[in-house]
């Protein structure tokens, strides 16, 4: 008996012993980080640019506008911002434009199947080890969905957890990336790939309110896929690391809601509408969505500025001394993607933000060669700024991204090492000409 309480006492310290270093082990291994592996953003065949000039002769030959909409949306277009590279579906490229349910699926396809085999295969990863697939396309959504159609295509796990999300506007990119942050904390050691898009070919307004014209001269044809993993051992080969996701819904403010809002005009067709305060609507997101970033990412000092900066103003409201200090968000990024949702739209966030040209030039650059591609704009942007080299080790990239409801949501990345500018992506083909001037018609 006594031996045996002998042998007790010398085995506990071993089991004690082994139970921490294996406690350690787990937890000090398992990752609580979201890694971004690799993006692709889909390249549209030269075949398929439609150049202003083009844009401009379909909208006199096409006989669905009057004249008075035709030159409204011939002058939108010359001052979007957009250039002659930007690309459309092949349905709108015939006269008349041949928007269909088959012509949306044929775009989703045709976007989102080269983009997801491309990411595949480069890294050499089976379609069997995704655990988790998030689609957003905010206008088209098709049954089976676009994940289903993702499925088929590739031969994904019957167990994959799957998503697709609809009418979330441009913004949904980001917020499709908190959702799957927010799966891979739950599953452990798993993939997610996050796909993002915004289908045109049946999505276009015949009507004759110019509010819900304005879509018509914007929306490009585009896509991106986003490989995430929450596996320790992906951080040697993975780009990125996501530091913070910061989401804003202001929808509880009627303005805001009806600011972006898909619905019938007075003849029955159904087209989105922008409201004129649209600018003023995405500002107060703005402020709102850093207020709760600025915390997080900014130095104590501007943090401290910017508190008082808030006082100030309350305290002074009545005389009418209103301007609150604006934190100097160069100290907190190196690299700003702002959603390229139309010239006016960066140049306010970069008003807001007291940025400088050169801060908003990857935005400039993607609306000027793809035109405004949704949710995956600021995809692009990274990609741009990759292209360029300008992204080196430990640089903090800040996407911003608008969408209806309404909403404004923020992404920081931190690169884990230099992207190599000389590996092929959207932008390689021609990098060497870009940055170009945009210059507004008069």
């Amino acid at each position: 008996m006594g031996a045996e309480i002998l042998t007790h006492l010398l085995e506990a310290p071993f089991f004690l012993v082994t139970t921490l270093i294996t406690c350690f082990l787990y937890f000090a291994l398992r990752s609580n980080y979201v890694y971004l592996i690799d993006f692709a953003c889909y390249l549209p065949a030269d075949n398929l640019r439609v150049t202003i000039s083009n844009f401009i002769e379909h909208l006199h030959l096409g006989g669905d506008f009057n004249t008075d909409c035709s030159e409204f949306q011939e002058r939108v277009a010359e001052r979007s911002g957009i250039g002659d590279e930007a690309c459309m579906p092949i349905a709108l490229h015939e006269l008349p434009p041949g928007p269909s349910f088959k012509a949306s699926l044929e775009e989703v396809e045709q976007v989102l199947f080269p983009i997801v085999e491309d990411l595949l295969s480069k890294h050499n990863i089976s379609p069997k080890s995704i655990d988790i697939l998030i689609s957003n396309c905010s206008l088209f959504c098709p049954a089976p969905s676009i994940t289903a159609m993702i499925t088929n295509k590739f031969g994904f796990r019957s167990n994959i957890k799957s998503f697709s999300l609809s009418g979330m506007g441009c913004s949904a990119g980001l917020l499709s990336i908190s959702l799957a942050k927010d799966l891979l904390k739950v599953h452990k050691n798993s993939l997610a790939l996050v796909l993002s898009m915004e289908a045109i070919s049946s999505n276009g307004y015949l009507g004759k309110t110019k509010s819900m014209l304005v879509t018509n001269t914007l929306f490009r044809m585009g896509g991106a896929a986003v490989l995430l993993s929450n596996k320790k051992h992906d951080e040697q080969r993975a780009k990125y690391k996501l530091l913070h996701l910061v989401r804003t819904h202001m929808g509880s403010d009627d303005r805001s809601y009806t600011s972006v809002i898909q619905q019938d005009d007075e003849d029955g067709f159904v087209g989105v509408s922008l409201s004129r305060s649209l600018l003023h609507v995405a500002g107060n997101a703005l402020r709102t969505n850093i207020s709760e970033l600025g915390p997080l990412v900014l130095p104590y000092l501007e943090q401290l500025r910017y508190g008082w900066g808030v006082v100030h103003r309350k305290l002074w409201v009545a005389a009418g001394k209103r301007e609150t200090h604006v934190p100097n968000f160069k100290k907190a990024f190196e690299h700003f993607c702002i959603h390229a949702g139309g010239r006016a739209v960066i140049d306010a966030v970069e008003s807001n933000l007291k940025l400088q040209k050169e801060d908003g030039e990857a935005s400039r650059m993607m609306l000027y060669r793809f035109g405004n591609t949704s949710s995956s704009s600021v995809w692009y942007e990274l990609c741009y700024l990759e292209a360029k080299g300008a992204v080196k080790k430990g640089d903090r990239i800040w996407q911003i991204a608008f969408g209806s409801g309404f909403k404004c949501n923020s992404a920081v990345w931190k690169s884990i090492s230099a992207p190599n500018p000389e590996e092929r992506n959207a932008w390689s083909d021609r990098i060497h000409l870009y940055p170009v001037q945009t210059p507004i018609a008069p």
